[in-house]
């Protein structure tokens, strides 16, 4: 009994006790050398790179706010008609997403009823057995309509599968030539954007924008920066694109605005970043479903009440303003965390570095073996701590990152 008493009381009192770590005193040069030296790299890591470079010393916000207004001006002649920017802006709302049309392929007076399909046209009946077979009826994939199941004349030479649904059918085996005055229209964007975590708010209207500005001012990488007009063939030109092509088969480009800001400095410092990407690439190396395209119809009732419609099939360039912002601001949570990450990396690298040089040179003051194994692996132990913060921390902060951001939703051009 008296024994246990006098374990348990043991544990409580070594419980309460106060450890030092034993100091080592290695006089060499060389040791002295390389332990200055390494920590003198940790510094400069820490205060180059944590610090300054990345600015660890603040809190970031990543969850922008942004608002995306755009207009187009610039006038074009197509098929003899004078087009403005109620006949080739869609849609017509100025929002970040919207479509310069180029190239219109178009068919009038369609009406419900049926009639002789375009696709699949033959000459003979010599290819198949059963030639009703390949109209089935209510079939419509790849069909500009239902199918009836009857075989008619096309014209003169050629037969096809009756539809019902709009007649006459689209032919867009024709190509016209695209509306080239597109490359000399204007673009106007107007940004808004907010940090919520700091309620700070911004637009890409910079104090030295004025009225007069305005209207004589075009952006240019060199001396107009942050104009807020943009000529479209210029925009193509900064993607790296090839106007006639797009003209042609139509492409989606992206006008991406960066808000970098150091809420640090003044607001006036916090400036956007403007950049230019073809978002569709891939269209470029593929021969199926080229570039870029929809169609719309505008449609219209007779005196008998009869409707009736014009298709257009519409060649476009699809424009998406993206919207990305990082802010960071002081604040004393991250900029402790990481002094103190600064201070334990210095001094588990002196740890290290005296323990192993003195182990090498069999100058500890206990020449057990087993204590000299417990020392190197608790040494390499803390020591992974400063590889694993530099190569962590970056991680961690991208996911959060990721996690705010979300996604971008996008409105389609119909």
């Amino acid at each position: 009994m008296q024994q246990c008493s006098g374990k348990m009381w043991n544990c409580i009192t070594d419980f309460f006790t106060y450890e030092t770590t034993k100091s080592v005193v290695v006089k060499s040069w060389t040791i002295g050398i390389i332990n200055r030296v390494v920590q003198l790299l940790i510094i400069t890591y820490f205060i180059g790179w944590v610090f300054l470079y990345e600015k660890a010393y603040q809190v970031r916000d990543t969850a922008i706010e942004s608002s995306v207004m755009t207009k187009v001006k610039g006038f074009g002649e197509y098929n003899n008609r004078i087009m403005d920017v109620a006949d080739y802006v869609t849609p017509t709302q100025g929002a970040s997403v919207f479509c310069i049309i180029t190239k219109l392929i178009t068919t009038e007076n369609q009406v419900q009823g049926q009639c002789p399909e375009v696709t699949g046209l033959w000459t003979s009946w010599s290819r198949f057995e059963q030639p009703w077979s390949i109209c089935y009826v209510n079939f419509h994939w790849l069909s500009q309509g239902l199918l009836t199941g009857r075989c008619v004349n096309f014209n003169a030479t050629y037969k096809t599968c009756e539809i019902k649904g709009w007649c006459p059918a689209e032919i867009d085996e024709i190509q016209p030539n695209p509306m080239m005055e597109v490359e000399n229209f204007t673009i106007f964007i107007k940004n808004s954007i907010r940090f919520p975590r700091f309620n700070f708010t911004k637009g890409n209207f910079l104090p030295n924008i004025n009225s007069s500005y305005i209207k004589q001012c075009k952006f240019d990488f060199e001396s107009n920066m942050y104009c807020p007009i943009f000529k479209v063939g210029d925009v193509i030109r900064f993607a790296q694109q090839d106007f006639t092509t797009l003209a042609k088969k139509g492409g989606v480009i992206g006008i991406k605005i960066a808000w970098l800001c150091d809420l640090d400095k003044a607001d006036d410092e916090c400036k956007p970043a403007y950049s230019f990407t073809r978002l569709d690439a891939m269209s470029e190396k593929t021969t199926v479903s080229p570039g870029y395209n929809f169609r719309y119809a505008k449609y219209f009732k007779m005196e008998n009440g009869t409707e009736y419609r014009t298709l257009l099939k519409a060649y476009a360039i699809r424009f998406d303003v993206l919207v990305n912002g990082d802010a960071g601001k002081f604040d004393m949570i991250p900029t402790l965390i990481n002094m103190v990450a600064a201070f334990t990396s210095v001094g588990v690298v002196c740890v290290f570095i005296t323990s192993f040089c003195a182990c090498t040179l069999n100058r500890l003051v206990s020449p057990n073996p087993i204590q000299i194994y417990l020392l190197v692996v608790s040494t390499l132990i803390q020591c992974t701590y400063i590889l694993a913060y530099a190569l962590l921390r970056k991680n961690f902060k991208m996911s959060v990152n990721s996690s705010k951001n979300g996604s971008l939703r996008k409105k389609m051009c119909v």
